[in-house]
C-alpha cells in the first residue's frame, strides 16, 4: 500500500511540475502525423502548418512518439500503480529536429525507463518546423510507464 500511495503522490508532483512549466513558458510544440498514419518518420508540411500553438504541437509530438515506437508504447487506459514516470524537456532546432533533451524528472525505481523515453523521442524526430511558433522552441512530456515497461505520453491521457 505504501508504494501505491507514494506513486500517486509522485504522479501529482509530476502533473503539478508539468502544469507549472507550461504556465511559466510558451505552450509546448507537438508535431507528428495525425493518429492512424502509418509513417512515424517525418511530419508532413500540412500537419506542421495546421498547428497554431505549442499545445497543439505537443499533442502532435505525442502522437508521433507513439507512432514511431509501437513496441514500447500504448494508447490504452493508464493502469495504476505506474512503474515509472520520467519527464523530459525536448529542445528543438528550427526544423523540429532535437537539439537537446533534458531530464526534468528521473524515477527513483526503473531508471532504465528514462533511456527508453529519450530513445523514443529521438526515433520520432523531427517533429516539424517550429519557426512560426514563439521561442523558446521546446516542450515537456511525461512518460507514464506500466509494469511491462510500455509508455503512454501524458499528453494523450
Amino acid at each position: 500500500m505504501f508504494c501505491i500511495e507514494l506513486q500517486h503522490r509522485d504522479l501529482r508532483l509530476v502533473v503539478a511540475a508539468v502544469v507549472w512549466l507550461v504556465g511559466c513558458s510558451t505552450p509546448l510544440p507537438p508535431m507528428a502525423p495525425p493518429p492512424g498514419s502509418r509513417s512515424g518518420a517525418s511530419a508532413t508540411p500540412a500537419a506542421v502548418a495546421s498547428v497554431r500553438n505549442w499545445d497543439e504541437y505537443r499533442m502532435q509530438a505525442a502522437h508521433r512518439i507513439v507512432a514511431a515506437n509501437p513496441q514500447q508504447s500504448h494508447t490504452g487506459d493508464v493502469e495504476e500503480p505506474l512503474l515509472a514516470i520520467p519527464v523530459l524537456e525536448v529542445e528543438l532546432n528550427h526544423d523540429g529536429s532535437v537539439r537537446k533533451i533534458t531530464v526534468l524528472r528521473e524515477p527513483s525505481q526503473a531508471k532504465d525507463t528514462t533511456r527508453i523515453a529519450i530513445d523514443a523521442v529521438h526515433r520520432a524526430a523531427p517533429f516539424g518546423d517550429v519557426t512560426r511558433l514563439p521561442k523558446p522552441w521546446r516542450f515537456s512530456e511525461a512518460f507514464l510507464f506500466n509494469e511491462d515497461r510500455r509508455f503512454k505520453p501524458r499528453s494523450l491521457d
